[in-house]
């Protein structure tokens, strides 16, 4: 049996950032780092035992409208950028663009041909397992 890869990072996307760091501190014991992204946006970065487990990120209008709170995994890329360009060569798109979240690295979120979404990251050299 093969073990998945090292290299990912879980997004809680969410309405109501601070109804999710009370719930996530309390069942899972997970302590928050307020790290807001370079546009202002909202984030927190959750640790267990002082290691980055995943972020919460705090939705808002109008970007986000009609868009429910949900989980969103994030699969590693060495080069964000290319995955971005060859993501748009094979047809999917980019959803959201790269941007850089200090002590994990650059997400983006891009859609394959059939439109499911899926995160990219390419881990701060830091962050690499």
């Amino acid at each position: 049996m093969s073990l998945p890869q090292k290299n990912w990072w879980h997004e809680l996307n969410t309405w109501e950032p601070e109804a999710a760091l009370a719930f996530y501190g309390r069942t899972l014991g997970w302590q928050f780092e307020p790290a807001p992204l370079p546009d202002g946006a909202a984030y927190w970065i959750a640790r267990k035992d002082g290691k980055p487990v995943g972020g919460v990120f705090g939705l808002t209008v109008p970007d986000y409208s009609g868009i429910p709170s949900h989980w969103m995994t994030y699969m590693s890329v060495n080069d964000i950028d290319k995955a971005e360009r060859d993501t748009t060569k094979a047809g999917g798109e980019v959803m959201r663009p790269a941007t850089h979240v200090p002590g994990v690295g650059k997400l983006a979120v891009v859609t394959d041909t059939t439109g499911a979404l899926i995160g990219l990251i390419e881990p701060e050299t830091s962050a690499r397992h």
